[in-house]
Parts: structure tokens; C-alpha cells; sequence
């Protein structure tokens, strides 16, 4: 198989669906322990990958898991910026 026909498929944390990598956005968790969106789908550190859209936006906040994800407990801003991005973005 070419690298060409090989679709990068993720799974949404919040429907548990394989996407392609570009349909999805990234959070990632840097070593540092910031959280952010990564654009680039680039930056160093654990990632989570959730939908853009506004159902697999409030199942992620409503139930945490980005707390799972990163096995961390993480700010409500955090959930915050990312129902922005999707809101702008999605």
C-alpha cells in the first residue's frame, strides 16, 4: 500500500469513531502540563482528538474526558477554549 491511499485515522474521545486525523481537532497535554489546541496536529506531548462538532463537544465536557484522557485533572478553561475553537472553527 502507498503512503498515498493510507488515510492518518484518529478515534473522537467523545463518539469513540476512527476519523481522518484533518476531520478532528487536537488537544494536546505538553510535558510542561499546559493543555491546548494543536492546529498543526505537530506539537510535542499526548494528544486526544475529539469532533468538531457541538455534540461530541458537550459529551467531552459533560463527562471529563479530557481528564481521562490525560489522566490529570484539568481546569474548566481549559473546556472552555476548546468549545470556542469548535464553536469558531467547527
Amino acid at each position: 500500500m502507498s503512503s498515498e491511499n493510507k488515510l492518518t485515522e484518529r478515534m473522537c474521545i467523545a463518539c469513540r469513531q476512527m476519523k481522518d486525523k484533518k476531520e478532528l481537532l487536537r488537544i494536546v497535554k505538553c510535558k510542561d502540563g499546559t493543555v491546548k489546541t494543536d492546529k498543526s496536529g505537530k506539537a510535542q506531548g499526548r494528544g486526544a482528538y475529539i469532533c468538531k462538532n457541538k455534540n461530541c463537544m458537550e459529551k467531552c465536557i459533560k463527562s471529563k474526558l479530557l481528564n481521562k484522557a490525560f489522566k490529570c485533572q484539568l481546569e474548566n478553561e481549559i473546556y472552555d477554549i476548546i468549545k470556542k475553537e469548535i464553536e469558531i472553527n467547527g
